[in-house]
């Protein structure tokens, strides 16, 4: 395998993390896990989304947060997710310089989640292209259900390859290809973003992947290997999509940090301080989290040997 030097996180934990939480996580609440994952080194968040507050109730409070947020950031990156022209508006009348349009490769996923076809969704991309170079705000774009849909099945290549032929010719700044449900494995990954990375070698990527069977550290492997070094991952493997069934949480920020740590990959986020915020975490949703990490701790921490009475 071919080990990059740095790989790159994007924390989703207060948006796609939160989303799917039974109990409304406050302002206030959102606002501690922001300054947790700073204070571990966190660089780049997805801090939530600007979606109708009937349609996902948890980002009803984004706007609120982005307020509070933005000076204390520094050099951290905000990204806003936006599911139409309408959320991109409302994002840059708060400040916001990059924001993240999702839409998704199968049909039926996409009228679900947004209430378009996709040709609708690629029409709806270039309006928010336009939007974005008269205010100078950094557009990424997110498809969803790149790697296999649950009412579809899987996503024929031919398909993927001519959805993406259309979102690189806009000249986005970040592609992100989401394993929404969890349905990719590592040979999957590996030869389709091999194929992505041949045919579109200028755009930058980004993969999100799901541990919903088990597979998400292996496909970030699978991912790295193919050349890609940006990932998403939510503190406390929490998430999934609200209009997917049997979606589970994302890849977990602390067990993808160990795991890069461990193989001597550098992130600039600090294990101790990450725990820190899981804990946290923990206590703002009132109940564990699918975090390895944080119940058996750092592979080379030393622990007291027992004293036999």
């Amino acid at each position: 395998m071919n080990f990059p030097e740095k790989v790159y996180i994007n924390e989703v934990v207060l948006r796609d993390g939160l989303q799917l939480e039974k109990k409304l996580v406050n302002v206030e609440d959102k606002e501690l896990l922001f300054k947790g994952l700073r204070n571990a080194g966190v660089n780049t968040f997805e801090f939530g989304s600007f979606v109708h507050p009937i349609r996902v109730p948890q980002m009803a409070n984004s706007g609120e947060l982005y307020s509070k947020i933005q000076q204390e950031a520094g050099t951290a990156n905000l990204i806003a997710l936006v599911p139409n022209l309408k959320g991109a508006e409302r994002a840059s009348q708060l400040g916001v310089n990059n924001i993240n349009y999702v839409f998704s490769a199968s049909e039926t996923h996409n009228l679900q989640n947004v209430q378009k076809t996709t040709l609708q969704s690629l029409e709806e991309l270039r309006k928010i292209n336009e939007f974005c170079i008269e205010n100078k705000i950094l557009l990424d774009v997110s498809l969803a259900t790149t790697f296999g849909c649950p009412f579809e099945g899987e996503i024929s290549k031919d398909r993927i390859r001519s959805i993406i032929q259309h979102v690189t010719e806009l000249n986005i700044n970040m592609l992100t290809l989401a394993d929404t449900t969890g349905m990719a494995n590592p040979k999957m990954v590996f030869q389709l973003i091999s194929l992505i990375r041949f045919e579109f070698p200028k755009q930058k990527l980004r993969l999100h992947f799901h541990n919903t069977r088990d597979m998400g550290l292996s496909n970030i492997l699978a991912g790295i290997n193919t050349g890609v070094t940006h990932f998403d991952t939510a503190l406390g493997g929490l998430g999934g999509c609200p209009f997917a069934p049997g979606a589970t949480g994302n890849v977990c920020t602390e067990d993808v940090v160990h795991m890069l740590h461990s193989m001597d990959i550098q992130t600039n986020i600090d294990i101790e301080e990450l725990l820190n915020a899981s804990r946290l975490l923990e206590e703002i949703v009132g109940h564990q989290t699918p975090s390895y990490l944080l119940k058996a701790g750092p592979y080379d921490r030393k622990y007291p040997i027992p004293v036999s009475s």
